[in-house]
């Protein structure tokens, strides 16, 4: 695990940390080729350097979000609203996590993607890549 996010993880509050560690295990054991770096904060993972996953510490919990998410048509993921197309889910407690769930959503994250890598240089624009 990258260093950066271990140190992340492991200043979280307990809950919190174990929320994270087996996040940021199975995001790694699924996304095998991803490369994962602190990012505006917080663990995100990127193939071919476009944003797929990633978490972070709110008041709420943890909130794990996929950046092409809203496409994924999960009933458990939060579309957030605006011109994005991200959706989330918030944890609080470790027992809350459904790794049949997040396999799924992991799974659906290389296969599903929004070119967020080049937003900026389409002045907001999102096109879809797969």
């Amino acid at each position: 695990m990258d260093k950066d996010i271990q140190s992340y993880n492991d200043s979280q509050s307990p809950t919190d940390r174990e929320i994270c560690n087996i996040l940021s295990v199975t995001i790694n054991h699924a996304l095998a080729e991803a490369q994962s770096k602190i990012w505006h904060t917080h663990p995100v993972w990127f193939l071919n350097e476009n944003p797929i996953v990633g978490y972070s510490k709110l008041k709420a919990g943890i909130r794990l979000m996929f950046w092409s998410g809203a496409d994924f048509n999960e009933a458990d993921l939060k579309i957030n609203t605006g011109k994005f197309k991200d959706a989330s889910i918030t944890y609080t407690a470790i027992e809350q996590i459904n790794l049949a769930d997040l396999s799924r959503w992991l799974q659906k994250s290389r296969e599903i993607q929004w070119d967020y890598k080049n937003v900026m240089k389409r002045k907001g624009v999102l096109i879809r890549l797969i």
